[in-house]
């Protein structure tokens, strides 16, 4: 989209706790670990949490949780890692201020990036595949949110270019429910080459834009489709664009200038998966 199209939301997605409760008798003797012990990072939220631990292509720590996320999370999932039971004042202290952690933070590694051409093998041909393509977005919250809209609409992989992407932090895992254990998160060099890449593999390259020269609706083909996101500041590099067979857009009323990057994301994967 255009650059007035994904101005970044520096909204939050999820409300600051309130504040630190007091922490009760009965809590486990002994330090909280600290922070990034031994390289892993704190992912955190229950989704985030029972996603990472059911997959098996993780690397894991250890974990902090309440009592109450123990009861929710399970223990056989549980049981892949040790665990300390903490009261949340404590898991408070372990993760970012305003970390919104539901008693559940996990260290974990990030996933490492699989080449595209064997996602895209394992993707099957049974239905339409479809390839997201972010084009140096850089809120996590943002690709988070997308994260979760790709699960929602059994998307292939979402592809980004390794140096112009949030980092797979515990924010990013938060705002995708989930979702980052679940859709291959597909790292690449170069966005241009990658589309190039997906052309050879049959798929129809859309620049999802602002100022598209079509609907979205007359744009969709019958087979296979990769959908490009711009940047929340720059919009889709002009490169980027050239690798694209067409430029479609989204049509909204007058009275709002764009959407949230996150919120075309979802609306065009609706009009992507529509009978």
């Amino acid at each position: 989209m255009s650059p007035k199209d994904f101005r970044k939301d520096r909204r939050h997605f999820y409300p600051k706790p309130a504040g630190k409760g007091a922490e009760k008798p009965g809590r486990p003797a002994g330090k909280p670990p600290s922070r990034r012990e031994g390289g892993g990072e704190w992912l955190y939220g229950l989704h985030a949490v029972q996603a990472a631990l059911a997959n098996p292509d993780r690397k894991l720590g250890r974990a902090a949780v309440t009592p109450r996320a123990i009861e929710t999370i399970g223990k056989k999932l549980l049981s892949r890692v040790p665990f300390e039971t903490l009261e949340p004042g404590a898991i408070d202290r372990l993760l970012p201020p305003g970390a919104v952690h539901q008693g559940a933070a996990l260290e974990a590694w990030p996933l490492k990036s699989r080449a595209l051409e064997e996602v895209i093998a394992a993707a099957g041909t049974e239905t339409r595949r479809i390839v997201l393509v972010l084009d140096q977005l850089s809120d996590p919250h943002n690709v988070g949110a997308i994260l979760r809209t790709a699960a929602a609409f059994h998307v292939a992989a979402v592809v980004v270019q390794d140096r112009h992407a949030p980092p797979q932090s515990g924010a990013l895992a938060k705002a995708a429910s989930g979702a980052l254990d679940m859709v291959p998160y597909v790292e690449v060099v170069n966005i241009a080459r990658a589309l190039d890449q997906l052309a050879e593999m049959g798929f129809w390259r859309i620049a999802l834009a602002g100022d598209g020269e079509t609907s979205l609706a007359d744009a969709v083909p019958p087979g296979d489709v990769a959908l490009v996101l711009g940047s929340e500041g720059d919009g889709i590099r002009r490169l980027v664009r050239e690798h694209c067979e067409v430029s479609a857009l989204i049509r909204i009323s007058k009275t709002m200038e764009s959407l949230n990057v996150s919120n075309a994301a979802a609306i065009a994967l609706y009009e992507l998966r529509r009978p």
